[in-house]
């Protein structure tokens, strides 16, 4: 364990000690008690655009235009400048040249992605580390709210003319594929609706219902792997068509003078999916009794007195938890498409792509549900376990004073998903810096991040908004602080 904050001390340490079996990550996460940012360049001369994120191997600075239609990259770079007075130690002042965005940011390219009737959504990017290529949504502006339900769409859910993702290698700024989906709605709101596990990626359609997955293969194709929704298997739409004919033909042979119209499959059976959630949740309240008089008595409480609510539940969203397992979230219509979800009752469901079997199911508030996110936390939050940067992000499975902070959580949280919530939306905006504490040395300030200009803003009683970009792994980070009717306020914190 090292025993200085010296930064040429430790590296000495590194380089003559090896550490015990198991720990060389955590001895590495330690290394960066040291690499903190230390100075602010406040109220930066940048560009008018909208700033994303950084890419998670550091490599890219995704912002958007504010006509919300062009995409900007940036490569990330060091600030260096020389100094020819006699003095140049961390107390002289910065050149004024050194105080501009492009010092930190070298742009790459721009490129337009949205046509004259369609925009960005700024909130939404995936990136593919292994390829470094990103995912973009652009859609028409238009919802139209009450829009007809057919072709089995869901009744109470908008619907958008045109949405299109496309697969942009960040290196020029090809775009190598992109897939539409017309009449369709799909949250794109932080990621919402989308979800990429190494190369498979899931578009949840609320309108129809439906998880379509695809594949990002390596030469820049995404390909359709299958739907999941109206039906669970490849063969399930031709199998229940063929049948329809089979008992078409056999009521024609009946001369009796009537006749019989065969019901609309559309909607004379539940989904596929939903087929599968009835099948799963009888089959455990069946499985609860071993006595029959028992056993009918809790499917009536358990199962038929809520069948109606079973009923109704739509996917609101979906992610994977290994390549052939997805977790998806169940609520009601008016759940699907609000803003904040957490009001509304939920459900859990665990499903097999393989075999299309739902495997576990819980809802929202369940123990149980708790309990595996605090042992499995990377499993709800990584895109890939396989992703190196992951080692290096405290989770509540790997660190116990996160593990702390989610039981403090769980005690305000009334259900499991105000635990999981995004991390990377705008918070309302404080006036006092954001401490950065040591836990190995309580009391100990390593640094601080004051959002907006140096001195506060001469009106207090104005709401500002803040949101905070990380670099990865360098000492960077960006405070973008917005006030109504005013220009937004951008800060850099590195180390000098």
């Amino acid at each position: 364990m090292f025993k200085t904050n010296n930064v040429a001390s430790r590296i000495f340490e590194r380089q003559i000690r090896t550490p015990a079996p198991g720990t060389s990550v955590h001895c590495a996460r330690r290394f960066y008690e040291n690499l903190v940012p230390s100075f602010t360049i406040y109220d930066v001369e940048c560009p008018d655009h909208s700033f994303r994120k950084f890419t998670d191997d550091g490599q890219y600075f995704i912002s958007f235009g504010r006509n919300h239609q062009d995409l900007i990259v940036y490569r990330p770079t060091w600030l260096s400048f020389s100094c020819k007075e006699e003095d140049c130690d961390n107390t002289h002042e910065l050149p004024s040249k050194a105080k501009r965005f492009e010092s930190f940011f070298t742009q790459l390219y721009v490129k337009s992605l949205a046509s004259c009737n369609e925009h960005i959504c700024k909130d939404f990017f995936l990136y593919m580390e292994s390829n470094r290529f990103g995912i973009f949504a652009t859609s028409t502006a238009a919802q139209i709210q009450d829009a007809p339900a057919v072709d089995g769409a869901i009744q109470g859910i908008p619907s958008i003319e045109k949405i299109t993702f496309h697969l942009l290698r960040l290196e020029d700024g090809v775009i190598l594929d992109e897939k539409v989906f017309h009449n369709d709605y799909v949250n794109l709101a932080h990621n919402t609706g989308v979800f990429l596990y190494d190369d498979l990626l899931a578009v949840v359609s609320l309108r129809y219902q439906t998880i379509h997955i695809l594949q990002i293969r390596d030469f820049g194709n995404l390909v359709d792997v299958r739907a999941i929704g109206a039906y669970c298997r490849e063969d399930d739409e031709l199998f229940i068509n063929s049948s329809s004919q089979l008992l078409g033909n056999r009521g024609d042979l009946v001369d009796n003078g009537i006749h019989h119209d065969q019901p609309n499959s559309n909607n004379s059976f539940l989904s596929g999916i939903k087929q599968r959630l009835l099948s799963f949740i009888f089959r455990e309240i069946w499985s609860e009794e071993t006595d029959q008089t028992q056993r009918v008595q809790s499917l009536k409480k358990k199962f038929y007195f809520h069948f109606p609510d079973y009923i109704d539940l739509m996917i609101w969203k979906v992610q994977f938890l290994d390549r052939h397992h997805l977790l998806i979230k169940f609520g009601s219509v008016d759940g699907g498409v609000s803003r904040n979800t957490d009001q509304h009752p939920a459900f859990f469901a665990v499903y097999n792509m393989e075999t299309t079997e739902i495997v576990a199911f819980y809802q929202n508030a369940a123990d149980e549900l708790y309990l595996l996110f605090e042992h499995f936390c990377d499993h709800f939050h990584a895109t890939s376990i396989n992703s190196l940067y992951m080692n290096f992000i405290s989770s509540h499975s790997n660190n116990i004073h996160a593990l702390e902070q989610l039981k403090c959580m769980k005690i305000k949280a009334t259900n499991f998903s105000q635990l999981i919530s995004a991390t990377d939306r705008h918070r309302q905006s404080a006036d006092h810096p954001i401490r950065f504490n040591s836990r190995r040395q309580p009391n100990i300030l390593k640094f601080k991040i004051k959002p907006g200009p140096e001195f506060g803003s001469a009106d207090g009683r104005s709401k500002k908004i803040s949101h905070f970009l990380f670099h990865p792994f360098l000492p960077l980070a960006l405070s973008i602080q917005q006030t109504l009717f005013l220009p937004s306020v951008v800060n850099i914190h590195f180390r000098r």
